[in-house]
């Protein structure tokens, strides 16, 4: 046991010094703390080896249980767009205003620093988050009695960003009609329904202000 431990001492004194040289280089030759800077090279590193240490080492065995099926993807899409599109994209490729100006940006979830992670390890990361990061623990915490996202909803998800990398366009313009809307969004979208079942908008505005 002696060893392990000199070991595991070894490999947190190394991680410690690796996270002082990250912040010593941001505070003299980067921007500071700021968001706006890219990360460097270091801290993706840092970023990727903190992710893989804070696994579990049982989570990356865990198999998901929901089946392969065109029902659970089309749960999964509805989910994604109404939940994690904000940050994710439809596609997953991060690019919205939300997650390309986290710190560090949400990930292209279709290359393979996401996609040869085990759906166990996605399952995780979903249900705890990753720390210092903009990515939030979506599972039930422990003793809470109600969750509106379940474990079998993070299995679903699972399955989702395994199809990613063959969604389709029309899955694509099927998600669009999910993402939430603010309200200038949603007027513009009732008034191209009314412009295209015939209604007259310009009429029916000039009509209310009389």
């Amino acid at each position: 046991m002696r060893p392990l431990k000199w070991f595991l001492a070894g490999v947190l004194s190394l991680a410690i010094v690796a996270v002082c040289a990250a912040l010593i280089f941001l505070k003299i030759q980067a921007d500071g703390f700021s968001a706006r800077a890219k990360p460097s090279a270091i801290e993706a590193t840092i970023a990727r080896f903190a992710r893989n240490m804070a696994l579990p080492s049982n989570a990356k065995a865990r198999r998901n249980p929901v089946p392969d099926t065109s029902e659970v993807l089309s749960d999964a899409r509805a989910h994604w767009a109404d939940h994690c599109a904000i940050c994710h994209d439809n596609d997953g490729s991060g690019h919205t205003t939300m997650g390309e100006n986290m710190y560090p940006p949400a990930p292209d979830m279709v290359r393979g620093d996401t996609q040869n992670l085990t759906d166990g390890e996605l399952f995780w990361i979903i249900g705890n988050g990753v720390r210092f990061t903009g990515m939030p623990a979506w599972g039930q915490a422990a003793g809470s009695a109600n969750s509106a996202h379940s474990e079998e909803d993070s299995w679903k998800l699972v399955r989702f960003i395994r199809h990613l990398p063959n969604l389709t366009f029309e899955e694509k313009m099927q998600m669009e009609k999910l993402n939430p809307k603010g309200p200038e969004e949603r007027k513009e979208e009732e008034e191209e329904e009314k412009f295209l079942s015939g209604e007259d908008v310009n009429a029916q505005e000039t009509e209310h202000h009389r």
